[in-house]
């Protein structure tokens, strides 16, 4: 009895739905990955305006930042949110992670620098779920990726405080201080309870890098600040640091 090998059966028919979903999800990954650059890419840029920031141009700096910021939530992660649906977003999570945490870190950072308080998680799926179709599952940030961007936020806020020092902003970098300090005592709380996560155990060495350089500027300033002039390169008398006594012996 011979067999008609261009008739189906069970086992070539499961196959080929296989082999079409397989490439289904390859092409969305690869969709994915170019919607997951175009986010780092332009929340570096975010990033960089916010950075701008000084005491003679705040809300200036801010106000670009957060259009900035929601182009691109209406054009990328929008684009990113249409791509993943259903269940989606949960098997392609290590191909759009990197610019979600980007993401996270100037969705943060901005909302810092204008309000002095940390955007939370829940606050940011909140903006994500008028990006959804109503009758899809949408796109949730999950704890990991946000906490990855937090650990990010705070390299983000040690470069802003030392450039804060340098323009004599000594109260901000003291609160940006006090804020990263907050943001790293908790997570060294969290972090041992977490499943294994060798990106958030390696970036946890980096924060405390990060919160070490911030306080060892604070009281440099405080304690040796008249000896910052020549460092800092400024001769000008109206220095704030002119004005910070040497310690006494």
């Amino acid at each position: 009895m011979t067999t008609d090998s261009s008739s189906s059966s069970p086992i070539k028919d499961a196959f080929t739905t296989y082999t079409q979903y397989l490439n289904t999800l390859n092409e969305k990954r690869e969709r994915v990955v170019k919607a997951s650059r175009d986010i780092t890419i332009n929340s570096k840029k975010v990033i960089f305006q916010v950075h701008r920031i000084s005491k003679h141009n705040r809300e200036e700096v801010l106000e670009k930042a957060e259009k900035d910021l929601k182009a691109v939530t209406d054009q990328y992660i929008s684009r990113l949110v249409k791509e993943l649906h259903g269940t989606d977003f949960w098997k392609l999570r290590r191909a759009y992670s990197p610019g979600v945490q980007e993401y996270i870190e100037a969705a943060t950072f901005c909302s810092f620098c204008k309000t002095g308080n940390l955007l939370t998680l829940d606050e940011i799926n909140a903006t994500l779920l008028s990006l959804s179709d109503p009758s899809l599952e949408p796109l949730q940030i999950n704890v990991l990726d946000y906490l990855l961007g937090l650990a990010d936020l705070t390299g983000e806020l040690m470069r802003l405080a030392i450039g804060r020092i340098s323009e004599g902003e000594l109260e901000f970098a003291e609160k940006i201080c006090r804020f990263v300090r907050d943001i790293y005592r908790e997570l060294t709380l969290l972090v041992p309870h977490m499943d294994d996560s060798y990106d958030m155990k390696t970036k946890m060495d980096t924060m405390l890098q990060s919160v070490m350089k911030i306080e060892n500027a604070c009281f440099s300033v405080h304690v040796r600040g008249s000896e910052y002039i020549p460092l800092l390169g400024s001769s000008d008398p109206s220095s704030f640091l002119l004005g910070v006594p040497d310690i006494e012996l």
